[in-house]
């Protein structure tokens, strides 16, 4: 852990509940890897361990450990010790505490890192906010049931540890973000993907209530079936019954055991369990009958997506004709395969790869945008939906899934390949535009002002959302028909 005394003289030196931090100093202040809770194997996060002295926080934590490492990521390495997180913060924040935005990182919840050079938050503090990027366990690290852990739990769950780290994470900044001039009373959370389905989930769970105040969801893998922890636990058996010999596993031979839970494709209306479950503690139901019922927590929110979700997504997939794409649809629909191959039509092979990517994007993203617009603005009628459709320079598809991210905090030579992207003039206002958005609602719950068209708040009956392109417009009922026939769909599942 490295260390110092020089605290007297240094004005970065915060101190903490755990102990005493120095960033780096300059216009913005950052602090790196800071421990915010502590991770055992396939356990809640415990309290860190406090230290003496000046922890120096000038270098990111390691990333939890994952397969697929991201490009981006700025970590030293991966490591089980990864609950970590940054803090940029302006070295003047002036008379009063300034909002709080905390980031999370997507990634399928089996990889990801809160220390990516896209979503690196300088340009946010500059905006006079101050910006957290949290890590949190992925993969069978951080959703892995077993019945053995259920067992030993005293709760009698097991599985969404990831989910837990996150609401520690939310704690310490309640607990401490206000030595960095922030305000513990205005934290907006935001993320993409997995990031933002953890969100979603999050405003249904009882351990999430009064840890965060605002919410901008891009992207979320939301209002899908989640799986319950009885089918979370007999997946888990695959990897053995015998709990201690397991935990005594090097990490990397438990990576190496991914592949017994996580297929190469998806299912597109079934649960997987990788993710976050059913488990009747910190997740007690299903979002689509909590929000329903109900019972979610009803606060401001900007959620939104992309207009091509699924084209890089299902690159991979082995469906190249019309044969393999409706066997593929029969599996996931059943009974209403044949609305859904009338809704996602292929008449020759060279339709499938668009027609796949059309119903991935729907089902595992445009319908969690649009039935959570939907169930908030019934209740907070502080709801944006957005749509981001900027393509970079010479780009012939997309954007695709999570080409948002680097508009979103300025940082437009980042790409997820790790080598710089081409942008332009257009991409710098658009990039302008949804930071000055996103850092307004931050301290108002409004997005709106600055160049911004007016963004009429989100109502179900006019489906209206703000387009990101080119020139910033409204538009409204983006996949509306498909949405609806969605909907009916999973109306039918639930009986």
């Amino acid at each position: 852990m490295p260390l110092t005394v020089a605290a007297a003289t240094d004005p970065t030196v915060v101190r903490t509940a755990n102990g005493l931090v120095a960033g780096t100093d300059g216009a913005i202040r950052i602090y790196k890897g800071i421990p915010y809770a502590r991770a055992e194997r396939w356990r809640p996060p415990e309290t860190p361990m406090a230290w003496s002295g000046v922890r120096r926080a000038d270098q990111f934590g390691n990333d939890c450990p994952q397969n697929a490492p991201s490009a981006t990521s700025r970590a030293p390495g991966q490591s089980e010790d990864c609950l970590s997180l940054n803090i940029w913060t302006p070295a003047r924040p002036g008379d009063r505490p300034l909002p709080v935005m905390v980031w999370l990182h997507g990634g399928s919840f089996m990889f990801g890192s809160g220390s990516d050079a896209r979503a690196d938050g300088e340009n946010f503090a500059r905006q006079g906010v101050v910006l957290v990027s949290v890590n949190y366990r992925v993969g069978l690290f951080g959703f892995l049931a077993h019945p053995a852990l259920t067992a030993e739990s005293p709760h009698r769950a097991s599985g969404n540890y990831g989910l837990l780290d996150l609401l520690a994470a939310f704690a310490w900044i309640r607990d401490n973000i206000a030595g960095f001039g922030g305000d513990a009373g205005r934290v907006t959370v935001f993320g993409f993907s997995a990031g933002s389905a953890s969100i979603s989930l999050l405003l249904a769970s009882p351990l999430a209530r009064g840890l965060f105040h605002q919410a901008i969801l891009e992207s979320p893998g939301g209002f899908r079936p989640l799986s319950s922890l009885g089918e979370a636990e007999a997946a888990g058996l695959r990897l053995g019954s015998d709990l201690d010999a397991l935990r005594r596993l090097p990490a990397e031979d438990v990576l190496a055991k991914t592949g017994l839970l996580a297929g190469k494709m998806r299912g597109l209306t079934t649960a997987r369990v990788l993710r976050p479950i059913r488990d009747g503690w910190v997740i007690p139901r299903d979002e689509r009958p909590a929000f329903a019922a109900g019972r979610f927590m009803a606060l401001p929110i900007i959620v939104g997506g992309n207009a091509d979700e699924g084209t890089s997504l299902t690159a991979a997939w082995p469906i190249r004709t019309v044969a393999e794409y409706r066997n593929m649809v029969t599996e996931n629909f059943g009974d209403w395969a044949g609305a859904a191959l009338a809704r996602y039509p292929v008449e020759e092979d060279g339709q499938v790869r668009r027609a796949l990517a059309d119903l991935f994007a729907d089902t595992q993203f445009n319908y969690g945008v649009w039935a959570l617009a939907r169930a908030m603005s019934g209740r907070e009628p502080r709801t944006w939906r957005y749509l981001f459709l900027r393509r970079r320079p010479g780009q012939q598809d997309g954007p695709h899934h999570g080409e948002e991210v680097a508009h979103v905090f300025g940082n437009l030579a980042a790409s997820r390949t790790g080598q710089p992207a081409p942008f332009d003039a257009t991409d710098r206002m658009v990039s302008a535009a949804i930071i000055g958005a996103w850092t307004r609602f931050a301290a108002t719950g409004d997005p709106n002002g600055g160049n911004l068209p007016h963004w009429p708040a989100y109502k179900a009956g006019r489906d209206e959302h703000l387009e990101f392109a080119d020139t910033l417009r409204v538009g409204a009922r983006w996949h509306a028909e498909a949405m609806d026939f969605l909907d009916r769909y999973f109306d039918h599942v639930a009986g």
